[in-house]
Formats: C-alpha cells, sequence, structure tokens
C-alpha cells in the first residue's frame, strides 16, 4: 500500500476520533482534562479514553495498575526477586511510554524528576516508567 494513502487514512481515522469526542459531553469534558496535561495531546488522551473508561472514577494507584505500569514483586519465601512491570493494558502502557519519552525532553517538571532518578542511578527504563 502506498504511504501517502496510510497517511491520509490516519488523518481521516484520527478526525472521526476527535468528532465522536467532540460531540459527546462527557467525553470532551473528560478529553480537555486530559489535555490540561503537559505532553498529553490528542492521541494520548483519545487511547486514554478509550481503553481506561474507569479513568477519573479510580485512583491514580488503580490506574497504574491497570495500565500495567506498577512493579510486580517475583517473591518467593525468603528470596526476593526482581521487580518488573507488566500485564495491565498494554496498548495503553506503551502511549504511555511514548507520552513520558516526549515529556522527559518538553516538560520541565518532569525533565528535573527524570534527572534525579537518573542521577541516583536508576536504569533508563525504570525512569521512563515512573515518568509514565
Amino acid at each position: 500500500m502506498n504511504k501517502h494513502l496510510l497517511n491520509r487514512q490516519i488523518a481521516k481515522l484520527e478526525a472521526q476520533i476527535e468528532q465522536v469526542i467532540a460531540t459527546d459531553e462527557d467525553l470532551s469534558k473528560t478529553a480537555d482534562i486530559l489535555r490540561s496535561v503537559p505532553e498529553i495531546g490528542p492521541v494520548a488522551s483519545a487511547m486514554l479514553i478509550a481503553e481506561m473508561p474507569e479513568l477519573g472514577q479510580i485512583t491514580g494507584e488503580k490506574a497504574a495498575a491497570l495500565t500495567g505500569l506498577t512493579p510486580i514483586a517475583h517473591d518467593s519465601g525468603a528470596m526476593r526477586g526482581k521487580r518488573a512491570i507488566g500485564g495491565g493494558r498494554r496498548l495503553l502502557r506503551h502511549e504511555m511510554f511514548q507520552s513520558a519519552l516526549v515529556a522527559i525532553h518538553h516538560n520541565a517538571v518532569l525533565k528535573d524528576f527524570a534527572d534525579r532518578l537518573r542521577t541516583a542511578g536508576k536504569p533508563h527504563k525504570v525512569v521512563i516508567t515512573a515518568v509514565a
């Protein structure tokens, strides 16, 4: 398929998604709140609305768990394993990672937070996960 054709189709779908959100009062209000957060744009807000309809009705901790951004312990008895993220809503987790990467470069508060984590010796993926 032609690259230009795909780009036109993507743009058309994005416009349709925007139209659906704009014509629904609740979705529009949610989108406005999400977009008030620096570095959350139309794609990230649409993804959050679509993939996490319970947003606004749950705690931040539950939202992080549903997204799969909370570390899961791999412990057994006295053995303490390495923590890792996983589970949750994979597509949403990937979108939040992308938003976090952008935010680290363009949001001064999150850049400072990421720099503090790096200075403390945290690995790159841990820093991105914390920002996400």
